[in-house]
């Protein structure tokens, strides 16, 4: 089981017996190569087991992970342990304990959800070579303006966002906007980028509010004035827990009723916690389904067996999974000793080998870092469509990868190797 801490356990000597020490010439060449401890490489997942996040990512996320390395562990020469802390959203306690980590024992930080705290772990990552495992922070910066070779961002951005759901929306004509921001790297970056896909389809932005992030629960007063901006659409540029509040009270004011709710980023948590009554008809892009395929349920299924717990994976959750899936294929290529002595060595690997997992089938690694997968358009299931608790979706529409991946940024084309 993975373990709460920044530290690492060390690894167990093979100690020789008093037999093989007499056991002559022989048994005395044999002797050291007996006592050479395997390399081990540690998995630290940076996640938000406290906040916001937490149903989203946090420890689900984390027994993700460890459903990966135990699925990989005998392709591999090397030990290989999941650790876990909580990063509180906040950038300067998650860049203090990755920087801890890297300086001890720990080669990879995994998932790292809220956009500030992966680019802080970035930079560290980046200077330390070790490597971010990234799976549900969202700002496309990560793999554009602010790339590294050191990082992978799995299966989606903000980018693929704004041109899934918000370019949905607009080619059904609804191109009056408003939005709600959570202000800070992600929010800002999905509210820039869905305006962008509005005004490039004819539409205008009406107007903004960018609340104080992860202080704000009561959202009634930019509610009421997106209400008042003559906007047809309110964008939701936020996650979690601040997409479900605004969902919430848009329908207790009904404002759900005069105007198009657009949740631009919404996990499969968010429609499960607040019911098909009031979400149904709502779209929304996920990389991932539970129900899709019958890979995604045996996954699923797999997943819920180690946690215990009712909350079926999201593309966050798969992310977690897939990318460590893929990072293990690439230590196996390598070797433990040679992945763990270079993380940026390591992701180069990673974008040589293609992808192949049980969450999210076949894909690959652009240059930048970036994963490539179809993204899906989902609409949340009215009540009458609705066949079990977690039943929620149905398709819209497959958008492949080039329709929703930022183009390649020249100064982002790392080697591949």
């Amino acid at each position: 089981m993975p373990r709460q801490t920044g530290g690492a356990r060390e690894n167990d000597l093979m100690t020789p017996t008093r037999r093989t020490l007499l056991g002559g010439a022989a048994a005395l060449t044999l002797a050291p190569h007996r006592a050479r401890a395997r390399s081990k490489i540690t998995i630290g997942v940076l996640t938000d087991l406290s906040g916001t996040y937490r149903d989203n990512t946090g420890p689900t996320s984390v027994a993700a992970t460890q459903l990966a390395v135990d699925e990989m562990r005998s392709h591999l020469d090397c030990d290989v342990e999941v650790i876990a802390a909580d990063h509180q959203n906040k950038p300067d306690v998650a860049a203090s304990i990755a920087r801890q980590w890297f300086d001890g024992e720990v080669d990879v930080a995994a998932d790292v959800p809220t956009s500030s705290v992966a680019l802080a772990v970035a930079q560290v990552a980046k200077e330390k070579d070790k490597l971010m495992l990234n799976a549900s922070a969202t700002v496309a910066s990560l793999t554009d303006a602010q790339c590294s070779p050191n990082t992978i961002v799995w299966s989606f951005d903000t980018y693929e966002n704004a041109h899934s759901t918000g370019g949905s929306l607009v080619s059904q004509g609804f191109k009056s906007w408003y939005f709600i921001t959570a202000n800070y790297a992600f929010g800002q970056s999905l509210e820039d980028l869905t305006a962008e896909v509005v005004k490039q389809g004819g539409g205008e932005i009406k107007g903004s509010s960018r609340y104080p992030f992860p202080d704000t629960t009561d959202f009634s007063s930019y509610l009421a004035q997106a209400q008042a901006s003559g906007a047809t659409v309110v964008g939701f540029a936020n996650a979690g827990l601040d997409t479900e509040n605004c969902i919430k009270q848009a329908a207790e004011f009904g404002l759900n009723k005069t105007m198009k709710l657009a949740p631009l980023l919404m996990f499969i948590q968010n429609p499960h916690a607040l019911g098909p009554q009031i979400c149904g008809g709502l779209l929304t892009t996920e990389t991932f389904y539970w129900d899709a395929n019958e890979r995604t349920r045996g996954f699923t299924r797999r997943l819920l067996q180690r946690t215990k717990q009712n909350n079926y994976p999201n593309q966050a959750h798969a992310s977690s999974y897939g990318s460590t899936i893929h990072y293990l294929k690439a230590v196996a290529a390598l070797g433990g000793a040679a992945a763990k002595a270079s993380g940026r060595a390591a992701v180069a690997k990673m974008k040589a080998l293609p992808t192949d997992d049980d969450a999210f089938g076949p894909g690959r690694v652009r240059a930048d870092g970036r994963g490539e997968f179809p993204a899906y358009l989902w609409q949340v299931k009215t009540p009458e469509e609705s066949k079990g608790e977690w039943d929620l979706y149905k398709l819209v529409r497959t958008t492949p990868p080039e329709g929703v991946l930022h183009p390649l940024n020249p100064k982002c084309n790392f080697p591949v190797g």
